[in-house]
């Protein structure tokens, strides 16, 4: 992956937060953060 690549997935993605936020407010976010670390704990476990 080049640094162009990576930079504009970056920004595609702090993009799609920013509008998440704005449109549907924050517990999105704090429902998908609660989400992500069990997975990340799920794959630990896995490892």
């Amino acid at each position: 992956m080049t640094n162009r690549i990576a930079l504009v997935l970056g920004l595609f993605l702090i993009a799609a937060a920013v509008i998440d936020i704005v449109l549907f407010g924050d517990r999105h976010m704090i429902f998908l953060g609660k989400k992500l670390f069990a997975l990340i704990d799920w794959v630990a476990f896995w490892r």
